[in-house]
């Protein structure tokens, strides 16, 4: 059997490696391709196109690789009509994904669609294309899968892989110890994202936050886990300047989160991992004009954190666009450092979060209906 994935950024390429991982652990013998980044190959996908220099984010920057975008969907097709696998499995990243599951229907290729475009956000009209060109739908949340079901789409909810792999692997100590912290100190991870450009336009400001919070919270270190996707000499160009010292951490993500007191992170995949690992975390959300004037007009819902979102309610703090400042950023952290009383209540809050999130063993789960999906898919062609 041969399966194929398309996945675009550095948390589908995470989920891509773990899937990829449970595949071979079911049927040693399955051959897996596709595109994908360091953890995939990693675990034993064949990559056919690095995501590397993937990551863009907003109208204007994908605008402008319009067309390079399609070369990489006409790419993609070209490998799948050589290779021919059994299965697609698009691995989220809605705006390439969703074009690409359209060419793969009208070549014959079964398509499995895995994390899902969030149509309870926004782009419900999405849940219409998935209905039509997927032919099973894989959702990590049980109103989501609903949701889905209810437009017409063949979907099976397996659960969130997050609860199977978010754990630390380290004590706090022992982790301390890897990085060169020191155990005694407050720590704040900063999580500016796997993008360039949210990079380029959240860490200046988190640094400048950082001397703020020291002033306020005393003698705080700083750490940063370094995406895939992200080079280190870009790093280096926007930390060395301002003059604050922090630590680069490379793989071991979940240890970062594991000796810290609290996070500023970008608003995606991340903030759900410091949900499930009980880190305090502020969220923070800035991107262009023109794109931030389009979400107000197209997003349905007050909150962006996916905490919020599956609770109901802000658990987190979120900063939006404009509020995205030093000042205001240090405001919301001061508290989580150094008040107990919030930090117990953020733990409490963030317990809650991951009683919601379902039982383990959602990676197996949806590598074995991945694996059913494609075997009765063979048997009924052969039939044919």
């Amino acid at each position: 059997m041969k399966i194929m994935f398309s996945a675009g950024e550095a948390s589908g390429d995470l989920h891509g490696a773990n899937l990829a991982r449970a595949l071979r652990e079911l049927d040693p013998q399955v051959e897996l391709l596709g595109m994908g980044g360091k953890e995939m190959e990693t675990a034993g996908v064949d990559i056919v196109y690095d995501i590397k220099n993937l990551g863009v984010i907003g109208v204007g920057e994908i605008l402008r690789k319009i067309p390079f975008f399609f070369r990489l969907r006409d790419f993609l097709v070209e490998t799948m009509s050589r290779e021919k696998p059994d299965v697609l499995v698009c691995i989220d990243y809605p705006g390439f994904n969703m074009r690409l599951i359209k060419a793969a229907k009208a070549a014959g290729i079964p398509v499995v669609y895995y994390i899902l475009p969030t149509i309870w956000a926004w782009h419900k009209s999405r849940g219409k294309t998935i209905a039509k060109y997927t032919d099973l739908a894989i959702s990590l949340f049980p109103f989501e899968a609903k949701m889905y079901e209810d437009m017409g789409t063949n979907v099976i909810y397996t659960g969130h892989p997050l609860v199977d792999t978010v754990h630390a692997t380290m004590s706090r100590r022992e982790a301390c110890a890897y990085f060169g912290l020191d155990e005694r100190k407050k720590t704040v991870l900063l999580m500016p994202g796997s993008r360039v450009q949210e990079v380029r336009g959240l860490l200046p400001c988190m640094l400048e936050a950082a001397k703020l919070i020291r002033q306020e919270a005393g003698d705080v270190q700083f750490i940063l886990p370094r995406a895939s996707t992200i080079d280190e000499v870009l790093l280096d160009e926007l930390i060395k300047p301002s003059g604050i010292d922090v630590t680069i951490g490379e793989d071991r993500v979940y240890d970062m989160m594991n000796l810290s007191t609290a996070a500023i992170a970008a608003s995606g995949t991340a903030t759900l991992e410091t949900a499930l690992m009980g880190l305090p975390t502020l969220l923070v959300y800035r991107v262009n004009r023109l794109t931030y004037w389009l979400s107000k007009v197209l997003v349905h819902i007050d909150s962006i954190g996916l905490p919020n979102i599956i609770m109901g309610h802000r658990v987190i703090p979120e900063l939006w666009q404009d509020e995205v400042t030093p000042g205001n950023i240090a405001a919301a952290m001061v508290p989580m450092i150094t008040d107990k009383a919030r930090r117990e209540a953020l733990h409490e809050s963030l317990a809650a979060v991951r009683r919601t999130m379902g039982e383990p063993g959602a990676v197996q789960r949806t590598a074995q209906a991945i694996l059913d999906f494609a075997r009765e898919r063979g048997a009924h062609e052969a039939i044919q």
